[in-house]
């Protein structure tokens, strides 16, 4: 854990997550070109608290650099030496393919680079499942922690990648130990209007999960933002269902919507945004240098808590 001072009660639930995942074993994690101080920080203190056992790759001279320019101590770490970032991504992503790495981490490269590695035909990591990113947002005066997908992987995604994108979504909120997962599908209204297809595309998603193709959780939709999240305008628009107004799942139409609900929740509700991306065979750790180091590790702990899911259930296929 944190101390009191660096985490305050205000990331309870952060706090929270980081101690649940301290008790599973560590995780090998490959993290790809770590070649600054953020990226190293938090490779650093995850290893502290037993969070990942780091493999740090990239050019060596430029990590130990560093390293010592932000005082931070990384002797007792494997090194893979790499030529530059995308070399890094790729030498990364094969530890994974390897089976040295259940986890694999974004560091100072661009996100393209490291997912390029990861969807590479014929040397990535990709399984039967779409890639996607979610969110875990711990966000003030909420009570609970909510899952956001997808806001950084998929564009513009089909109906048919939505399907993976939201059982995704649904293990992620398994693995994370939540007890009833609530899903809603979101767009700018609650009624099945024929001109908004993201309203025909979440209707569909429900009849889907009714009918046993998406399993794990109760979906409703479409629903707009408040009544998914809020008993009071769930109740004024007089919707009943077992996820309005109670929904810790919220699965937006498009990766612009996404980004800007998650964005509005940081910077206007001083929420934090936990990011991982599944799908591939292990799960993968996306940080932001604007994320707090509490942040960071905190993703950190949503990746060994997913591998500790897989672990105890193989046959789940939670990327």
């Amino acid at each position: 854990m944190l101390n009191s001072e660096a985490a305050p009660k205000l990331h309870e639930k952060y706090n929270r997550l980081i101690a649940v995942a301290s008790k599973h074993p560590s995780m090998a994690t490959a993290v790809a070109h770590p070649c600054d101080e953020v990226s190293l920080e938090s490779a650093v203190e995850a290893a502290r608290l037993g969070l990942l056992r780091p493999i740090l790759v990239g050019p060596l001279a430029r990590m130990r650099d560093a390293a010592a320019r932000a005082g931070l101590e990384i002797g007792g770490f494997e090194l893979v030496e790499s030529q530059h970032s995308h070399d890094s991504a790729a030498k990364a992503v094969e530890l994974v393919r390897a089976g040295r790495a259940e986890g694999l981490m974004k560091g100072s490269l661009h996100t393209d680079e490291l997912m390029g590695a990861v969807v590479a035909r014929e040397t990535g990591i990709r399984t039967a499942r779409r890639i996607s990113h979610c969110f875990v947002m711990d966000v003030p005066n909420h009570s609970q922690a909510l899952i956001i997908s997808d806001a950084a992987v998929n564009i513009a995604p089909t109906l048919e990648e939505k399907v993976d994108i939201v059982q995704n979504a649904i293990d992620l909120a398994h693995a994370l130990a939540t007890e009833e997962v609530r899903v809603a599908i979101l767009s700018a209204m609650e009624i099945v209007n024929p001109r908004v297809a993201s309203t025909i595309e979440a209707a569909a998603l429900c009849k889907m999960a009714d009918r046993g193709q998406i399993t794990g959780a109760m979906l409703d939709g479409p629903l707009a933002l408040d009544n998914a999240i809020s008993p009071e305008a769930a109740a004024i628009k007089h919707i009943v269902s077992p996820v309005a107004g109670k929904a810790n799942v919220l699965i937006v139409p498009d990766l612009e919507a996404g980004n800007m609900l998650a964005k509005s929740l940081s910077f206007l509700a001083g929420a934090d945004a936990a990011g991982i991306v599944l799908g591939a065979r292990v799960p993968i750790i996306l940080t932001s240098r604007a994320d707090s180091l509490l942040t960071r590790l905190a993703s950190c702990a949503v990746a060994v808590l997913v591998a500790a899911a897989r672990r105890a259930s193989p046959a789940a296929a939670i990327a």
